[in-house]
């Protein structure tokens, strides 16, 4: 795979809050103070169900700010109470197919075309069982939902009874999906070597692999993250760019590899302490997106 030349068409930013009155003009501000292009966001917190109206999101005053700043594309996240793979608790279920409807509208009014979800967990029921609960909850929400819009399967890193830790699992999801149109991966760095795909030593042989099983032109999104853990840990903890066991050189090959120039590609890097401090209150994302666009 080839490495860009040209720098300044890299899509790279990171995760923002959007919060207070501003809110999506926060979000805007944020991104732009780290020199991000692209970033990702929650469209409230990801723990509830809590959400405020779309009228007062400030919609149209970040995206002025956005482009005003050379931003012409975010990503909405998921919360992770959606869990569509739950047959254990069918009230759990329920919820999940709920919000994510809603979750779908509101990514449409942000403007954005890509929702990345974690596919879910089948809390002890098994893979199978798992996969098609979720295919059921994406055909019940996208076959009466016609938004712009795409949900991202995120890979997972394998921990507990998560779905999604192998490409065959997300595959076999996009093969029970009526509209799999509407289907899209988010390749997350951390997670798919936390789930043993080694691309810091085989970067071209996981690809390959992934360009088999699902398609690489089915990457919506990357989150480039390093890793605390080892290759196969199925553990889930990221890294700072560089501080981990994927390393700087790998997420860098990543962020100027052609194949993926239109692709935008997101931190979720840890934020970092203050000397003496136990508190993480200073955000890496500036000085790692210079670092990884060098």
């Amino acid at each position: 795979m080839k490495q860009r030349k040209n720098m300044s068409d890299i899509k790279l930013g990171c995760h923002v809050g959007m919060a207070g009155k501003d809110m999506f003009l926060a979000s805007a501000r944020e991104a732009a103070s780290y020199g991000a292009n692209v970033f990702m966001l929650y469209t409230g917190a990801p723990q509830n169900t809590r959400r405020k109206e779309i009228f007062e999101l400030n919609i149209d005053a970040g995206w002025e700010y956005a482009h005003e700043h050379g931003i012409n594309e975010i990503v909405v996240h998921a919360p992770y109470i959606i869990n569509l793979a739950n047959t254990v608790k069918p009230e759990t279920y329920e919820l999940a197919v709920e919000f994510l409807e809603k979750e779908i509208v509101r990514t449409a009014a942000m403007k954005s075309r890509i929702l990345v979800l974690h596919p879910g967990s089948h809390v002890n029921a098994g893979e199978q069982a798992g996969i098609a609960q979720i295919v059921k909850g994406l055909n019940t929400v996208l076959n009466q939902n016609d938004d712009d819009v795409f949900i991202a399967l995120e890979t997972m890193a394998g921990k507990g009874s998560e779905i999604g830790r192998s490409f065959e699992e997300l595959k076999a999801i996009y093969d029970g999906v009526d509209r799999k149109e509407r289907l899209r991966v988010c390749f997350d760095t951390c997670h798919v070597n936390d789930a043993g795909y080694d691309i810091v030593n085989h970067y071209d042989e996981v690809f390959a692999e992934f360009d088999r099983v699902i398609g690489l032109e089915q990457i919506a999104v990357f989150h480039v993250n390093d890793s605390l853990n080892p290759l196969g840990a199925h553990k889930d903890r990221h890294a700072n760019i560089g501080k981990g066991t994927i390393g700087y050189d790998t997420l860098h090959r990543l962020v100027h590899d052609e194949t993926f120039a239109n692709v935008p590609k997101i931190l979720e890097t840890p934020w970092l302490c203050e000397e003496s401090s136990a508190k993480k209150t200073i955000p890496p994302y500036k000085e790692e997106i210079e670092w990884l666009l060098k």
